[in-house]
């Protein structure tokens, strides 16, 4: 799934929450599923502000490179 899918399906969980469904489900960026309530609405927005500032970052080539982990002693 790409970014740009996982922005969309983020916008449309929010609209459904805050138009009266009372729990909506995202898949997030490892495959799990998250559900949203009105309860942790304000995780669903944060949520939804990370994966536009990732976007952005990588619109700008500011993403981080990701490589290898390694352990350094």
């Amino acid at each position: 799934m790409t970014l740009a899918q996982r922005i969309a399906e983020a916008e449309t969980a929010l609209h459904d929450l805050m138009t009266g469904k009372a729990v909506v489900e995202v898949v997030d960026q490892n495959g799990e599923r998250v559900r949203y309530s009105v309860a942790n609405r304000q995780a669903l927005v944060a949520y939804l502000q990370s994966l536009k500032a990732e976007l952005a970052a990588e619109v700008a080539g500011t993403a981080p490179v990701r490589g290898p982990l390694r352990f350094w002693w």
